[in-house]
């Protein structure tokens, strides 16, 4: 039934010849009508992974009328315990559902939708399987901790027909938006070069003793496909200084700042051409990942690019287009500077404003994805209109790449030649042997 209702959807939406038609499941609050919809309306949601970032994304849903969150699952059962608590707080009941795993949520539920916040090494096993049950998305980024493993959640995504949107929710704030429509529209020249400044690595010293496995903890389930190792107390937080689960700040910002880096260049759906750089990892026990790190891209246009930890750049952090007329550099914090003030004329701020920087009579300036409502509700907001959200899976997956790719030429110690449309390195198989990591058994790479 919940399939059917789907394709009613989409019917529609191909019927209006590029109106905009609510059906009934739509918010009326959400268009501004301030009435709510019926509960037998809402949009059914289950949460994989229920840890800070889980947790956050998770009240941003229960803020929504229209949604109904109606299980939640996570291998700590004190975190599942209080995303629970929270839900039923919210709707006044004892109603949400517990899972320890992902695998029995998916068999024993059928929702409408999914939020998933999950350590990266797990990223391309949940999100496919969730993907294959015909679910919409909600998804952290990065994509997946492998450029392989973010492509089968892109092929599952577009096999699927599903919404999915990364949580790469930069890309739904102003001042990057207005950011990157600045420079596609030429305010600052030609673009020559691209500084994307992401945090200095942490040097943690030794390793933790090992511990014993908290109570209510399934340890193992949460290693996953990742090395068996003993617990250590690293579970909720700090893994992602571990090479086994995530790059450290190279992966985890890329999904950030390379975003809007390609955003500003019309990049976000491609890559480079050629990668190479230099780091020092943290090597002092079992925290590995990147300490410093410096990545130079080269794009088919010429563009070049330079990721570096922040201490290594002229801004620091956040993205900054320099020009053949001047340079741009956006980050968090509201900061939107220019190397002349004539090329920020005309821009003002505000959290969603409608204002809108280019002249709307002027058809030939080409205009950013627009929206006046959070990440997360463009999200709910395109699972009604079956439209593409803000950061679907194609432009998530193109934004980790380049962290991925700078990583793997800082392995290899070479500079690497990549094309961008069949997504392989030309001519070399230490590096494309880097593209797929070892599963344990029994997970498989999703096919």
């Amino acid at each position: 039934m919940k399939q059917d209702r789907r394709d009613f959807l989409r019917k529609t939406a191909a019927a209006s010849a590029g109106i905009a038609i609510f059906p009934s499941i739509v918010k009326a609050s959400s268009l501004g009508l301030g009435e709510n919809i019926a509960p037998s309306d809402k949009k059914s949601m289950i949460v994989i992974g229920c840890g800070v970032q889980g947790g956050f994304d998770l009240r941003q849903f229960l803020r929504m009328d229209d949604v109904q969150v109606i299980a939640v699952c996570d291998v700590d059962d004190s975190h599942s315990a209080s995303a629970k608590q929270r839900v039923d707080n919210v709707y006044g009941n004892s109603d949400c559902r517990i899972y320890k795993d992902f695998r029995e949520i998916l068999e024993k539920e059928n929702p409408d939708t999914a939020l998933l916040a999950l350590p990266d090494h797990w990223h391309s096993i949940i999100y496919c399987a969730v993907a294959n049950k015909r679910i919409d998305v909600y998804a952290e980024k990065p994509l997946a901790r492998t450029i392989a493993g973010s492509r089968a959640i892109v092929d599952a995504v577009q096999k699927n027909n599903i919404v999915w949107q990364t949580g790469s929710h930069q890309r739904s704030q102003e001042r990057f938006r207005i950011a990157a429509e600045l420079v596609r529209n030429g305010r600052i020249g030609e673009i020559e070069y691209i500084e994307v400044g992401m945090p200095d690595g942490i040097e943690y010293a030794g390793n933790p003793p090992v511990q014993p496995v908290p109570e209510g903890v399934d340890w193992d389930m949460w290693l996953g496909p990742a090395p068996k190792v003993p617990y250590r107390g690293v579970m909720h937080w700090n893994w992602r200084w571990i090479m086994d689960y995530s790059g450290g700040h190279l992966t985890d910002w890329a999904g950030h700042h390379i975003d809007i880096a390609h955003w500003g260049i019309g990049m976000d759906r491609s890559g480079p051409v050629s990668i190479e750089g230099k780091g020092r990892s943290n090597r002092n026990g079992i925290y590995n990942t990147w300490v410093e790190y410096d990545v130079r891209c080269k794009y088919r246009n010429g563009i070049e690019m330079r990721v570096a930890n922040v201490s290594k750049l002229k801004h620091g952090m956040g993205i900054a287009w320099y020009g053949t007329e001047g340079w741009l550099y956006v980050d968090r914090g509201r900061i939107l500077e220019a190397s002349d003030p004539g090329i920020l004329e005309g821009i003002k701020l505000g959290r969603f404003d409608k204002y809108n920087w280019y002249d709307r009579t002027n058809r030939e300036e080409i205009r950013a994805y627009y929206l006046k409502r959070s990440h997360h509700r463009n999200f709910i907001d395109c699972v009604l209109s079956r439209e593409e959200t803000n950061a679907p899976a194609e432009i998530g997956h193109r934004s980790i790449s380049a962290g991925l790719l700078g990583e793997i030429a800082i392995v290899t110690g070479q500079k690497l030649d990549w094309d961008p449309d069949k997504e392989v390195f030309i001519n070399n198989d230490q590096a494309s042997r880097l593209l797929k990591k070892p599963y344990r058994a029994p997970w498989k790479f999703p096919v």
